[in-house]
C-alpha cells in the first residue's frame, strides 16, 4: 500500500531480458536501506526488490510480460528517471491517498500549460469499465497522488505545484509522454456496486 507521495527519483542503469521477464537495475541514494522482497512503487507500479548492491547504491526489480504490456515500463530506457515510493508505514502520516500500486492503464499527455507559476497537465486515456475520474477526486499519475481538475470521459487534467514538478519526473513530461494511471479505488468500488444493483442502467 502506498500514498502517492514520491520519495525520490531513481535512474535506470541496466535493462536485461530473461525469457518473458525484464530485470531493471535502478540507482537511488537510499538503495542501502532496502531489503530483498520489499515492495516499492515505480512510476506507481508495485515491483518486488530481488537484488541489492549497497556499494553502488543500486537494486534490481523484475517485471513480467503482462506488467510490461499494461504499463509504461515497456518504454523505459537506460537513463530513464523513475518516480519511487516505498510502502507506507502504519505509524506514519497519510499525506496522499490510498494507492495500491496496481496500474489500471496508461494515459498520454496531450497538453502542458504554464499556469503562472504552476503547471496544468492534460491527459487522455481509453475509457474502460470502472476507470473514471471526477472533479476534485484523487488519481495517481506515475505514482504521484494528485487531485483531478477537469474531468471528461477519456480525459482529465491535474495541476502541479513547482515542488512536485521539480522532485518527480513530471518535469520530463511532454506531449505524447506515456504515463501510468491508477484510478481512485473507492470510486471503482462505488461504480461496481452501482452496476451490480442496476443503477448505472437506469435513466
Amino acid at each position: 500500500m502506498f500514498t502517492g507521495i514520491v520519495e525520490k527519483t531513481g535512474k535506470i542503469v541496466r535493462i536485461e531480458k530473461e525469457n518473458s521477464n525484464y530485470h531493471f537495475t535502478i540507482e537511488v541514494d537510499f538503495a542501502d536501506e532496502l531489503k530483498i522482497d520489499q515492495s516499492m512503487a515505480h512510476d506507481g507500479c508495485c515491483l518486488t526488490i530481488i537484488k541489492i548492491d549497497p556499494k553502488l547504491k543500486q537494486y534490481v526489480v523484475t517485471a513480467m510480460d503482462e506488467t510490461m504490456l499494461k504499463t509504461n515500463l515497456r518504454n523505459w530506457k537506460v537513463g530513464y528517471e523513475v518516480n519511487l515510493e516505498r510502502s507506507m508505514k502504519l505509524d506514519g502520516r497519510f499525506d496522499g491517498h490510498i494507492v495500491q500500486g496496481h496500474v489500471d492503464q496508461t494515459a498520454t499527455c496531450e497538453k502542458v500549460i504554464d499556469d503562472n507559476g504552476s503547471w496544468r497537465y492534460y491527459f487522455n486515456y481509453e475509457p474502460m469499465q470502472n476507470n473514471i475520474t471526477v472533479p476534485k477526486g484523487s488519481i495517481s499519475v506515475n505514482g504521484v497522488s494528485l487531485t483531478v481538475v477537469d474531468s471528461e470521459i477519456g480525459h482529465f487534467s491535474v495541476a502541479i505545484i513547482p515542488y512536485t514538478q521539480k522532485v518527480t519526473n513530471f518535469h520530463n513530461f511532454a506531449i505524447g509522454t506515456i504515463v501510468n494511471i491508477e484510478f481512485d479505488v473507492f470510486g471503482k468500488y462505488v461504480q461496481r456496486l452501482l452496476e451490480q444493483y442496476g443503477y448505472m442502467n437506469k435513466q
